[in-house]
């Protein structure tokens, strides 16, 4: 579907790459430590572009989410309604998801375990409950 794919250029090329190892994996800055998602040249707390990428452990917790009850892109209107959620790795940084688990269930700060899965032919992060 057109406009579904990933942006494998740049940086987000090796993030990607490394969920179709079945790793999520994110930046960590060599110069003052900050981990960060989503892939940059440089480190958006002190500017570095010295960085390294580092496999997630699979812990997380959720920040915030909304639950989708309309479809804003075909490719979507299966998965009526959906949630999309802010979750916080264990590391510390942040990336945007979705919990697998029924809407009405979530809570702020829910421990969450990651769970890959896939759609659009593309390996993706996602979450269920820990």
């Amino acid at each position: 579907m057109s406009g579904i794919a990933p942006d494998r250029s740049g940086p987000a090329a090796a993030y990607w790459d490394a969920l179709d190892r079945g790793r999520l994996c994110f930046q960590r800055c060599r110069s003052c430590g900050a981990a960060q998602l989503p892939a940059r040249e440089e480190c958006t707390t002190c500017l570095s572009p010295d960085l390294a990428w580092e496999a997630a452990a699979g812990g997380a917790r959720l920040i915030s989410w909304v639950v989708y009850h309309r479809a804003y892109h075909d490719a979507f209107a299966d998965m009526v309604p959906y949630n999309v959620a802010v979750v916080e790795l264990d590391e510390g940084p942040r990336l945007i998801s979705n919990i697998l688990a029924p809407n009405d269930t979530l809570r702020i700060d829910m421990p969450l375990r990651l769970e890959l899965g896939r759609r659009f032919d593309q390996a993706i992060p996602q979450f269920r409950p820990a």
